[in-house]
C-alpha cells in the first residue's frame, strides 16, 4: 500500500505550518500545535485526521495551547501495530505520546471515537479533567450487532486488498461529496473535503479506519460508563445519521456528570459545519469548570 506523503499529499493540509512529527518507539506521529496557555488535547473520530479541527483549533488556540495528533495508521501518523488497534491499546499509545510531549492537559475534546478515546483515558490512564464529546461514538451497536458488526469489520481488515478496492470505490459511488453527505449528514467546506476526498482514496488510511473498526469493544466501555467521574459535554447535531440522537441521550444518561447540547440542522460533522458554534460551547464549558 502507498503511504501519504507529507511533502506530497499534504500539500493541502490545513494549518501546515503547526505540524511535527514526533518518534515514539517505533511510531512517527504526526502532531499538530498551536497557541499558549493550558494544554487542549483534541481527538478526530476513525477515518478523519487533524484537519477536522481546521476551524476549531485557531479559535481555542486563542486561550489554550492545542494539541493534535492524527490517530495511529491514520493520515500521516504511522509504524503502529496493525493489531494494536484495540480502544484500551490505542488510548495507551495516545498516553505514551502525552508523555513523549511533556505535557498534561486539563481537557480532552473528542469527536466520534475520539470521544471513547477520551474516556479511556479517564477510565485507565488517570486523566481527572473535563472532556467534550462532539456526536460521540459511545453507544454499542443494539443486540446481535454489537457483535456482528466488528465480525465483519475484522473480516474484512484482514482480507489486504479490501482497503485497497474501498478506496477505489469511492469514485464509483458517486465521489467524495456524495459518500460524505450520505454517512454524516454534514456540508463541508472546499478545503475540508480535498483532505477527505484524499484520505478516502488511499489503501493506507483505509485499512486503519477499518483495523480501528475491527477492534472496536464499546460494549465493555458501556459496563465501565458508570466508573467515570469526569464532568462531560456532548454536543450532538440533531441531522447526524452516523450516530442517532437518541444514541447520544442514551450514553448523556450512563455517565455520572454528562450533559447533552443539541445543534439544529448539523450532521455528524458538526463542528466543521459550524466551528464557531462548537468552539464557543467548549470554550463555555471548559470556563464553567474552573
Amino acid at each position: 500500500m502507498s503511504a501519504l506523503d507529507w511533502n506530497r499529499e499534504g500539500l493541502i493540509w490545513p494549518h501546515r505550518e503547526a505540524s511535527s512529527f514526533v518518534t515514539v518507539g517505533k511510531a512517527r506521529w504526526h502532531v499538530q500545535r498551536m497557541g499558549s496557555g493550558p494544554v487542549l488535547l483534541l481527538l478526530h473520530g476513525t477515518g478523519a485526521s487533524v484537519h477536522s479541527w481546521r476551524g476549531v483549533m485557531p479559535l481555542l488556540a486563542q486561550h489554550y495551547t492545542v494539541i493534535a495528533p492524527d490517530l495511529p495508521r491514520h493520515a500521516f501518523t504511522r509504524g503502529h501495530d496493525a493489531y494494536a488497534m484495540s480502544l484500551p491499546a490505542m488510548a495507551e499509545e495516545i498516553a505514551a505520546l502525552l508523555r513523549a510531549l511533556a505535557v498534561e492537559p486539563v481537557a480532552i475534546v473528542g469527536h466520534s471515537a475520539g470521544a471513547a478515546l477520551a474516556l479511556q483515558l479517564a477510565l485507565e490512564h488517570g486523566f481527572a479533567g473535563p472532556i467534550v464529546g462532539l456526536s460521540a461514538a459511545l453507544r454499542p451497536f443494539p443486540g446481535p450487532m454489537a457483535q456482528i458488526f466488528p465480525a465483519i469489520a475484522k473480516a474484512l481488515f484482514v482480507n489486504p486488498l479490501v482497503p485497497r478496492l474501498f478506496a477505489g470505490t469511492i469514485d464509483l459511488a458517486g465521489g467524495t461529496r456524495r459518500f460524505m453527505w450520505r454517512s454524516t449528514g454534514s456540508r463541508i467546506d472546499a478545503a475540508g473535503m480535498a483532505c477527505y476526498r484524499t484520505l478516502l482514496k488511499n489503501p493506507e488510511h483505509a485499512g486503519g479506519g477499518l483495523a480501528m473498526m475491527a477492534n472496536w469493544d464499546l460494549p465493555s466501555l458501556r459496563e465501565r460508563m458508570g466508573e467515570v467521574r469526569n464532568p462531560l459535554l456532548l454536543v450532538h447535531g440533531a441531522r447526524d445519521p452516523a450516530i442517532p440522537l437518541e444514541w447520544a441521550r442514551d450514553a448523556a444518561g450512563w455517565l455520572p456528570d454528562a450533559r447533552l447540547d443539541v445543534l439544529a440542522g448539523l450532521g455528524h460533522l458538526a463542528h466543521e459545519e459550524a466551528p464557531e458554534k462548537a468552539a464557543a460551547l467548549i470554550a463555555a464549558f471548559l470556563a464553567g469548570q474552573d
